[in-house]
């Protein structure tokens, strides 16, 4: 074969392994797939929501305090002298009943004054009787001195001459000896000490045998009948309820329950705001409410002064009050609420009341309301989210 033909078949043979070549990388390309554009959708945002619970409830305002006793005294003698008798109330922490005596100063001394006293108003008695009946005799004498030729009085007899001034003196001397036996009695009196209400010994300073003076502080006492409990409050608290001569209105204040955990037990009692005291506390701006409580003593454990207690004071009645979480509520009083399509909404509420991490709203919620109860970073009205409802026992 010549050289001329073999070069024919060769280029006709790159013809065709090129028109293969090509006609195969046409059918690749013909049969890959073609790539879709796809839509970037942007998740919505998770949020916590809770269902809002509407009732009719009364406001309760909370506060705490130090019990107080309502009178404390320091007990002092009146007259001095030995003491020869001492109660056996008389310790730290006795107890004591009103009337009972405390302590006896010697009396003799004062019993022996006291009997001296009334025989110098005996004394007196006499001299003024004796002195009546010389006004009497010398009154008698001048009305026949002094009678004139007609049987009339020629003219009035001097008081000297009736002995007026030394009747007088009798009967002053008379008061005034008797002043003397009421005042020896009185010190006799005061020998013993007797006490002034039911109450306790909160210090005692005084020994059978001791020899006490006049006005030395032998114990402090203070009274078990009732207990007061001074409770520091935000002024806008006594909006909800009623304080006797300091909020409007007449009647009796509120009623308050004293709660405090005391010698192993949860204890409580009942009382009721008599007053707020005189001054507004010029460091924090609080109210000084004032909280009694009677008969603080009567159940055992007591409601011992100095206890730290927790009161409750029962307001007004709220209709439609509910109450939300402290994240719940937002700047400017505003409550995210969720509606039928997951879609966010702004809500103005009236806050009643802010108590620690909850929050009482008067108006604005009602019942069946789903509110969101977690941040976000950024929110509108009216957007979309992907709530996810707390159960109400992971609420608390």
């Amino acid at each position: 074969m010549s050289n001329t033909k073999k070069r024919i078949i060769q280029v006709f043979l790159t013809i065709i392994l090129i028109a293969l070549g090509a006609f195969g990388m046409v059918k690749l390309i013909e049969s890959k797939s073609q790539m879709k554009k796809k839509k970037i959708v942007t998740p919505l945002p998770m949020v916590r929501t809770m269902v809002v619970h509407t009732t009719s409830k009364a406001m309760v305002i909370r506060g705490e305090g130090t019990v107080r006793p309502v009178k404390e005294i320091d007990l002092a003698p009146q007259v001095s002298g030995k003491v020869v008798f001492l109660s056996p109330a008389m310790i730290n922490g006795g107890a004591f009943k009103k009337g009972e005596t405390l302590l006896r100063i010697e009396p003799e001394d004062y019993r022996l004054a006291a009997t001296l006293q009334e025989s110098k108003v005996k004394n007196a008695q006499s001299f003024l009787r004796l002195a009546e009946e010389e006004t009497e005799a010398a009154k008698e004498e001048s009305d026949q001195l002094y009678l004139d030729d007609a049987g009339g009085k020629a003219r009035e007899p001097s008081a000297l001459v009736l002995k007026q001034p030394q009747l007088a003196a009798a009967k002053a001397k008379l008061a005034a000896d008797q002043a003397g036996l009421r005042n020896a009695l009185l010190a006799l009196e005061r020998t013993e000490i007797k006490a002034p209400f039911n109450g306790r010994v909160e210090v005692e300073d005084v020994g059978l045998g001791q020899y006490v003076r006049v006005g030395e502080e032998l114990a402090t006492l203070f009274s078990t009948d009732v207990a007061e409990i001074v409770v520091p409050l935000e002024d806008e608290s006594l909006f909800w309820f009623h304080v006797p001569g300091f909020t409007p209105g007449n009647g009796p204040g509120a009623v308050a329950t004293v709660r405090v955990r005391f010698a192993g037990r949860d204890c409580t009692w009942e009382g009721r705001v008599v007053r707020a005291e005189g001054k507004i506390d010029e460091r924090t701006r609080m109210v000084r409410v004032v909280v009694r409580v009677n008969k603080p003593y009567a159940a055992r454990p007591p409601l011992a002064a100095g206890l730290f207690v927790r009161v409750e004071i029962k307001g007004r009645q709220i209709p439609d009050l509910a109450v939300i979480p402290r994240s719940a509520l937002h700047q400017g009083g505003i409550v995210w609420v969720v509606d039928s399509d997951d879609r966010l909404h702004f809500r103005k509420v009236r806050v009643a009341r802010i108590e620690g991490e909850q929050v009482q709203i008067r108006k604005g919620l009602k019942s069946g309301d789903q509110i969101v109860i977690s941040p976000l970073k950024t929110v509108t009205d009216g957007m979309i989210i992907r709530p996810v409802l707390q159960r109400e026992e992971d609420q608390g």
